[in-house]
């Protein structure tokens, strides 16, 4: 596969991909990603994806992050009541250690599968 370039990135009209591509961090200021429509308070409503955006890699496909209209973003719907609630128990059931039971103080890593003092009993002593 024949590696990008900035300028094999720069389609702004959408002849070659389809739709207007830019390369990564030269996209007009009037498009965003989710992320950054996220941190506007915004998002992408149903929308179309707008244009696209290449970050080109060495040895490995590019990058592709969607780009959506700012002007047709609409503001994030704000959390409900039940929605906190459902997101409260979710977080209690991820301090809970499946060995003991217990309330760990933290969020349990996947990786460990338990509370640190499930499962290194030998320090939990000192």
């Amino acid at each position: 596969m024949k590696r990008l370039t900035l300028a094999d990135c720069f389609d702004p009209t959408g002849e070659r991909f389809g739709i207007p591509t830019y390369p990564w961090r030269h996209a007009p200021d009037d498009l965003a990603t989710r992320r950054q429509l996220r941190i506007r308070g915004l998002r992408p409503g149903g929308q179309e994806v707008a244009a696209q955006l290449f970050r080109p890699r060495r040895r490995r496909e590019p990058l592709t992050a969607y780009l959506y209209r700012v002007d047709l973003a609409l503001p994030v719907r704000p959390m409900t009541p039940g929605m906190w609630r459902a997101h409260a128990a979710m977080m209690r059931a991820r301090r809970r250690c499946p060995e003991c039971g217990r309330d760990a103080g933290y969020v349990i890593p996947t990786s460990l599968g338990a509370c640190v003092t499930c499962i290194y009993p030998e320090n939990a002593a000192a």
